[in-house]
Formats: C-alpha cells, structure tokens, sequence
C-alpha cells in the first residue's frame, strides 16, 4: 500500500500533467463538439484505457526500452504527430462538410473509443513521465507491487476522468448553441482542427530538431 501523502503527491503531478492542453485534450473536445457527450464519453474511455497501459508498460519496463533507444522514440514522436495531423485534418474537413450539407457525420462510440488509445499510445511524453514518475511512489521492498501499481493506475484514472469528463460535457453542451450558430460551429471545429494540426507540427519538429 501506498501512504496517503504519497498518493496525494502523486495526484498533483498527474492532474498539473493532465490539465495542460495537449493531444488528448484536443482528441476529447474535438470529439465531443463533433459527436456530442456519447462520443466524447467513449474518447474519455479510451483515453483512460491508454492510462492503464502507460502504467503497465511502466511497471514491466517496456518504458526502459522507449529512453534508451533514442531512434525508437524519434519514430513515436513522429508516428504520434502525423496521426494527431490527420485528426487535425479529419476535424476541419468535417468543419467544411458541416458548412455543406448541415451537419458532420458523428465518428461512432467504437471509432472514438479505439482512436483515442492510438492517440494515447503513440504520445511518447506519457512514457517518460511513467518512467520519470513511478519510480518514485513504487516501493518494492514493501510488498503487494502490483498492488502499489494498481493504485497509481487508479488515482490516474479518476484524475482522467474528472477533467476530460467535464471538457466532454462542457464541449457537448454547447452542441445547442452551435446548432443554433452554424458559422460559430463551423469556425469552433476549424480552430479545434488547426490546433491538433499545429501541435503535431510542433511534436514532429522536436522529434527532428
């Protein structure tokens, strides 16, 4: 078991972590303006699902390979930012589809869900902040390992759910009003679409530079 003031510890790195605007941030909000809360809900999911695999891959030391083999992780930061381009892409042509023929066609819950771990798993930062982080708060020589890991995934998780659950319920509410705006929608989901594009031009260019 992990002492409270460690979790508590913990909890604040992740939620200054999870709270600055990045690529799952985007993947949420950009789906929840477009599909509404059901598909912002399966984004949420799905952004969680990739959690718990940063935090397994962090406890076997998968995360250990990523740090020391500087090519590989050039190669996730660029596989990263040309799919994070292309939803960047995805969300500004539907932009322009909604401009045409009223309103975007909605990704389903299963696309969403399934996106959203992509998008998760192929933000290399998530592994060295594993790596970088777990080390302090799991303590083998205490026993129950798997036990320690388990309640990191879940502070992770909760912490996860409550600021991209409010993002996605804040973005869907505001369906009615866009709705009501079809420009200010249509320029809502361009901004969204050319942040996702400009973020990953500037992952890609930290990968090379």
């Amino acid at each position: 078991m992990i002492a409270g003031p460690e979790l508590a510890l913990y909890f604040a790195l992740v939620f200054g972590i999870i709270v600055l605007p990045g690529m799952d941030m985007a993947y949420v909000m950009g789906h929840s303006l477009v599909g509404g809360l059901r598909s912002g809900a399966s984004a949420v999911a799905g952004i969680m699902a990739g959690g718990l695999c940063h935090m397994v891959f962090g406890a076997a030391g998968i995360a250990l390979v990523v740090k020391a083999v500087p090519g590989l992780f050039t190669v996730m930061l660029l596989a990263g930012a040309a799919y994070i381009a292309w939803i960047g892409w995805s969300v500004w042509r539907a932009a322009s589809a909604a401009g045409a023929a009223g309103e975007p066609a909605p990704a389903s819950s299963g696309k969403a869900f399934r996106g959203a771990i992509a998008t998760s798993l192929l933000n290399p930062k998530a592994y060295l902040f594993t790596l970088a982080v777990m080390p302090q708060f799991v303590h083998p020589e205490r026993g129950g390992f798997w036990v320690q890991v388990a309640e990191l995934a879940a502070v992770t998780n909760a912490t996860q759910a409550a600021v991209y659950g409010a993002l996605a319920v804040t973005a869907s509410r505001s369906g009615g009003w866009l709705k009501a705006n079809p420009q200010g929608r249509r320029l809502l989901m361009r901004m969204v679409g050319a942040g996702l594009v400009a973020m990953a031009g500037f992952t890609a260019w930290t990968a090379v530079g």
